[in-house]
This record gives structure tokens, sequence and C-alpha cells, in this order.
């Protein structure tokens, strides 16, 4: 791969490549971050109830799925850097757009586009990393995905400055666009243009029954990604309930399981590399997954403040390392090209990204919400049982 890319682009060492994809990683990340931090505003602003902004906000999910088929099909015309390039213009665009709405359909048109946006660039961007992957002779995915990680923590900032000083979040974004073009144009020297590439024929001369059995690991990638991606969706939505309604938490202290979360999950992000080069992928996806359910037991079995708050800790560790893993895996695919392969493996897994928090709702109506926990650790211990069994 090193030897190709540089044959081809002289000027792409590993390390620019390695440099130029990050900027676009955390740029992608703080254009996210930027809309979440000022959602809360938007909401007030629009006089929103907690039911109509939850209507409201199906609406990014929805891109993100009618953007799912588009984004495999044209990165296979066009290449990865063509269609990032272009997808986080969009992104920033779209993400000015929500500063501009003036009513609920606006807001729901523009969401749907920045969700469709956001899968483009999440799908494009991921394909370069798996291009800057193959330059070294270890794994880098998942320094990437921290990178993510660390824009998030830099958006939530942001915005809570403008916040704090009375800043509307049209004048919010618009910054946010200017470092986003800044960064665009710092990066798009260096990434790998594959659009002439060669094509990946290998499955082109093997029989249907070979075809399908080599796509088995892919579906195999894609329901880890799900196992996993429905205890990081239920995180998302329900750790703040969890730590009000379970734990009993102060109200200035009901957001710290989702902080130390999140905290871990980046933080895990930037060591995950390491350890997958020394103890393999496998070994990763184990561990990921025993953390995972080990974490929401903590906080099952010792629903207590302290004791909750290791055991989010736990769990933030454990799903921080198995998408980025998943997807370095499925970006390796000799079935299909990487794009195709990811857009693939990030269908599935996204579709428990989805269904996670309602069903944790459904099952808490029908139980409790430690119960409805109790089943997002059995998605723990699933990705152990499929880690194991899948061959990796």
């Amino acid at each position: 791969m090193a030897d190709t890319i540089t044959a081809i682009q002289p000027s792409v060492t590993r390390k620019t490549l390695r440099i130029a994809v990050g900027i676009l990683f955390f740029m992608a990340g703080l254009c996210f971050s930027s809309w979440a931090s000022r959602i809360a505003t938007i909401q007030q602003t629009m006089g929103l109830t907690d039911a109509a902004l939850g209507a409201v906000l199906f609406s990014l999910p929805v891109g993100l799925m009618l953007s799912l088929p588009f984004s495999g099909w044209v990165i296979t015309k066009i290449g990865s850097k063509k269609l990032l390039l272009s997808a986080i213009l969009v992104y920033g665009g779209c993400l000015i757009s929500l500063g501009l709405a003036q009513n609920t359909f606006q807001l729901i048109i523009c969401l749907v586009c920045f969700g469709f946006s956001s899968n483009a660039v999440n799908i494009s961007v991921n394909t370069q990393a798996v291009a800057a992957e193959g330059m070294y002779d270890k794994p880098i995915m998942a320094s990437f995905h921290g990178l993510w990680s660390m824009a998030g923590f830099t958006g939530a900032g942001i915005g809570t400055v403008m916040i704090a000083n009375r800043i509307d979040p049209f004048r919010h974004f618009i910054l946010v666009l200017v470092i986003l073009a800044v960064g665009v144009a710092a990066a798009s020297r260096y990434l790998y243009d594959d659009a002439g590439a060669p094509k990946n024929n290998e499955a082109a001369s093997v029989s249907l029954r070979e075809k399908l059995r080599l796509i088995v690991p892919l579906l195999t990638l894609g329901s880890i990604a799900f196992c996993s991606m429905i205890c990081e969706g239920a995180m998302f939505d329900w750790s703040v309930v969890y730590f009000k309604k379970v734990v009993d938490a102060p109200i200035a202290l009901q957001g710290a399981g989702f902080t130390a979360f999140m905290f871990t999950m980046a933080g895990g992000r930037f060591i995950a590399d390491w350890f997958a080069h020394r103890f393999g992928l496998k070994r990763t996806l184990q561990v990921s997954g025993s953390l995972t359910a080990s974490g929401l037991l903590v906080a099952i079995i010792f629903p207590y403040f302290y004791t909750a708050m290791a055991g989010f800790l736990l769990v933030g560790a454990g799903v921080s390392s198995v998408v980025p893993m998943v997807y370095s895996a499925a970006g390796r695919s000799k079935t299909m090209s990487a794009g195709v392969a990811l857009a693939a493996v990030s269908t599935i897994g996204f579709i428990g990204f989805l269904v996670g928090p309602p069903v944790i709702g459904f099952i808490a109506g029908l139980a409790t919400l430690r119960a409805s926990f109790a089943f997002i650790a059995v998605m723990g211990i699933s990705v152990v049982v499929l880690s194991t069994r899948a061959k990796l």
C-alpha cells in the first residue's frame, strides 16, 4: 500500500497522509459537536417541548440512513478524496443552515441534510484512514477516532463559551465553518486520491458460493458493530437518566456518568491501536466487550454514585475501540472496495445505534431502567461471543 500511494502521489508520505486524515477527523467531530452544543438553545428559541424535540432529532438518523447507499455507490465512482472534500464542506454548510432555521419544518429538512452529509463524511474519511493505516505496519485507526472524540470536547467547550456570551447559533456556526474551511484547505493536498487506483477484482474470479463465504466476515464485523453501537447509543441517550432516576445523583452531578463514559471512550481510542498491535484484533474485541459488560453490571448491581461512575468509566473504555477496529478490518476486505465494505458494515452497525435507545425505553417501561441496562450488558457479552467465534 505504501509503495502504491507514493508511486501515484510522491508528495503524499505516510506522515503527511496521517496528519491530513487526522485533521479531517477532528473537523468532522468539531462540526457535529458544535451542533450538539446548541440543541438546547435551538429548542428554547423554537419553543419545542421535549417530545417535539425528540421527534425533530429523529431527522438526523433518517438523513444518515438515506446517505448509506448513496455514499457507498458514489465513492466507487469518484473516490474517497473527492467525496470527502465535497461532503465535509457541505456538512459545514448544513451546520450553518441549522443556525438559520426559523421553524420546525425548516429544522427537520436541515437535519436530514446534515445527517446525509455527515454519513458521507464518515464513510469517506474512514476510507482515507484505511489507506493511511496501510502505510504502517501497525494499527492506527483508533487514534483517528480519538481525534474525533477530542473534537467533541473542543466543540462542547466552544459552545459553552458562545452560550455564556449570548452569541446566537448562526454566528457560532459561521466561526466553526471558517475553522473547517482552514482545516480542509490545509489537508486537501495531502489526501490519497484513490479515484484512479486499481480496483479490487479478486472476487470477480470466484464462484458465487465462494463469494458468499468471503462476505460472511463482513456480516460478522457488522454484527459486532451492531451490538457495540447499541451500547454506545444507549449510553448517549440514557446515562444521564440513569444517574437521575436510579443513582439518584444531585442535579449538578447527573451528567457525571456521561462525562466519565465520554472521557474513557476518548482516551481508550489512543491506546487501542497499541493494544491491537500487541494482542491482535480478536483479543482487543474480546477485552472491549468484557469491559462493557463488566462496567454495566457494576453500575446495575451497585447503583451508587461512585460505583456507577466506575462502571461507566469501564463502559467507555469498552466501546472505545470496537468501531475503529471493525472499520479497520472492513477496510481490508478482499471481496469489495474499502468504501463499499465500510458502507456495508456501518449500515449494520448504525441500525444498532438507532434501535438501542428506543429498546432501552421499551424494556424500562415493561420492567425497570436497571433491567434495560442489563440488556446492554448482554450486548457487551455478545461482542465477546461473536469475536471469539469469528475468523478475524
